[in-house]
């Protein structure tokens, strides 16, 4: 019976060891990289990791190597199917041609977020992020 319940803590990260994975991380960033060891918090170790970044059809990888990742700064944790990673219908470029595009988008993104969450400050009585002592 107790086989039956699935893992609902790192325990359950023990078939991901050693397979290539993505990681979106709570600041946006995404990450793929061949998950080489975890600890009780899910903090993962990461091996031949890059960033990967996106804007329309395009996408840009940067190496980064071996990259811890604090347990807590994990969104999402997902395992990559090869096959269809080589079916991608996104095309290529170099990292430092999209990168300042990138960035714009980003801060685009933030600066409409804010404007969002301070309409729903005002108007709705929503608290902003971060507004009931989240350390984060």
């Amino acid at each position: 019976m107790d086989s039956l319940i699935p893992f609902t803590t790192s325990g359950a990260l023990v078939d991901c060891v050693d397979r290539k994975m993505l990681v979106i991380l709570r600041d946006g960033r995404k990450l793929h990289g061949v998950l080489r060891s975890y600890d009780q918090f899910a903090n993962l170790v990461l091996e031949d990791t890059y960033e990967r970044i996106y804007h329309n059809e395009h996408f840009a990888e940067e190496p980064i190597g071996v990259f811890v990742v604090r347990g807590e700064n994990v969104v999402l944790l997902g395992e990559i199917d090869l096959d269809q990673e080589d079916e991608l219908s996104l095309s290529q470029v170099d990292f430092k041609a999209l990168q300042d595009i990138h960035k714009h988008d980003t801060a685009s993104k933030k600066i409409h977020e804010e404007a969002k969450s301070q309409i729903l400050y005002e108007q709705k009585g929503f608290c902003k992020e971060g507004g009931e002592g989240d350390g984060y």
